[in-house]
């Protein structure tokens, strides 16, 4: 289903029983984080929590906060309007098999052709629930130049948390951060954190590695202003398609059309040459100037760790629009788990049908929430022939951000990838270190503290599957050992006799 705006997403939680009411007053500062921590590692992921009255400086915002709203496996399909995720994986699938690709790139551009033949092309529109409220902000030649009435609006009186003790501010942590490319006119859309420098400025967050990055390059070899435009709310699925790991030239905005089984309407901005979703609660416009960076952070990040202070673009607000019942919504990150383990397993799950179609030996996998994405991958496969599984684990090192991956371990077909019990079992018991290990050079996440230098680090893949002649083992390899079916048929007889 497609949510009319993000509160219909909240009242649909509520109906199902997934959504809790916080009524008392909570700081914005630590203790909504303590409050949603505490929910996340609760069992399942615990509940959806909107606090009714957020307080910043001291005072209640007019806006309430929604946070963990995607935080178990329950509510992300909810999210993207589905009883299971599993649904849209073989949807993919159906798309994928419609005519059989030939390699990985004609399996995407598949994918992006199935897409366009379910789901029309966004649809602009000229009205748009987030522009019921406008406040447009001018340029002013000093710092705090204007002077602020009651009816002004700014990124100060948002309802935007501090996190974690150390935080070098409060963060935006789920922006979706849309620009253009100057040359080709390709939409991206990514979400990354936002520190607030004050009422009109942020940094912008984005790595060397991401599109957001990239189109900025070209802006400032062409020394000219980015216009960029970060969207707050909405249809759910419109956060999910930005942090969703899409192959370039896959709109986002088109997937979360896809997601949602319907197109998604924009509205062009005030202030900025770009379209938003028009059902968003907020849009903050305004632009990064080429070549003026400021220091950003420490953040708490999913890590588990802080990460550094480092320099990164400005961003400047020329104006913010919002629905005038607007919600606010946000997420933490942290050790794990957290709501970001549900969201990215999700796009493991949606997107396994495309993995399966350049390795037809895979069965399975996942990210374990102790590997805090790409730290940690369990990839399993139908093995036929020696060293199969190191062709795995090399061709996922060279697939989008897998290449981030800094541990693989491939197992058996046998092997359930979701019981991390069960792969270490194997990781130990079928394990020979010299000879079953690869360790290559690859990109390294930006936000890995371990590697001697950012951005460049080594990855390892372990070969836990059984050996094969030809994969210099000269014995027998032994018997897993296994009960019949037969008797855990009586057994589950007798202990039901028994009660």
């Amino acid at each position: 289903m497609a949510y009319r705006s993000f509160r219909h997403f909240l009242e649909t939680l509520e109906q199902a029983g997934e959504l809790t009411r916080i009524t008392v007053p909570v700081d914005t500062e630590l203790l909504i984080t303590e409050w949603a921590d505490r929910e996340m590692k609760s069992p399942g992921g615990g509940k959806a929590l909107l606090f009714e009255q957020p307080v910043v400086d001291g005072k209640v915002a007019r806006t309430p906060v929604a946070i963990n709203t995607m935080g178990s496996r329950k509510r992300i399909a909810m999210a993207l309007g589905r009883d299971s995720i599993d649904e849209i994986a073989q949807e993919i699938q159906l798309i994928l098999k419609a005519k059989p690709p030939t390699d990985l790139r004609e399996g995407f551009a598949l994918l992006k052709q199935g897409i366009h033949l379910l789901h029309a092309r966004p649809k602009s529109v000229r009205d748009a629930p987030c522009q019921e409220v406008v406040r447009e902000f001018h340029e002013r030649p000093t710092p705090n130049a204007e002077r602020r009435t009651s009816n002004d609006f700014s990124l100060c009186d948002m309802p935007i948390l501090k996190c974690w003790p150390k935080d070098g501010g409060r963060f935006i942590t789920l922006p979706n951060v849309h620009t253009r490319d100057p040359e080709t006119g390709a939409r991206n859309v990514g979400c990354y954190r936002m520190q607030v420098f004050d009422e009109r400025t942020t940094a912008m967050h984005w790595q060397v590695h991401k599109v957001g990055a990239r189109h900025g390059k070209v802006y400032y070899e062409r020394n000219e202003r980015m216009p960029v435009a970060v969207t707050l709310g909405g249809d759910p699925a419109l956060s999910f398609a930005a942090t969703a790991p899409l192959p370039d030239g896959l709109d986002e905005i088109l997937f979360a059309g896809f997601l949602r089984r319907k197109s998604i309407d924009l509205v062009k901005c005030k202030t900025v040459d770009l379209e938003v979703p028009a059902d968003v609660d907020f849009v903050l416009e305004g632009y990064v100037q080429p070549g003026e960076m400021r220091p950003e952070g420490p953040f708490g990040d999913h890590t588990g760790y802080y990460t550094a202070v480092e320099d990164y673009p400005v961003f400047h607000l020329t104006a913010i629009t919002h629905r005038k019942d607007a919600v606010y919504p946000t997420t933490i990150v942290g050790v794990p788990p957290m709501e970001d383990f549900y969201m990215g397993d999700a796009s493991v799950r949606i997107f396994l049908p495309v993995f399966k179609m350049n390795f037809p030996e895979l069965v399975d996998m996942t990210l374990p929430a102790e590997g805090v994405f790409h730290n940690l991958v369990f990839v399993s496969i139908r093995k036929q022939y020696p060293y199969q599984a190191f062709k795995v684990m090399h061709g996922l090192w060279g697939m989008g951000q897998m290449m981030f991956s800094k541990y693989i371990v491939v197992v058996d077909d046998d092997c359930d990838v979701h019981n991390t019990s069960e792969v270490l079992f194997r990781l130990c018991a079928n394990t020979d270190p010299e000879r079953d290990t690869s360790v290559i050079k690859n990109p390294s996440d930006s936000l890995d503290h371990a590697p001697t230098q950012q951005n460049i680090g080594s990855h390892m893949g372990f070969d836990a599957t059984r050996k094969l002649p030809g994969e210099n083992y000269q014995r027998q390899w032994p018997e897993l050992l296994k009960m019949t079916d037969d008797a855990k048929k009586l057994v589950d007889a007798l202990q039901k006799k028994t009660g």
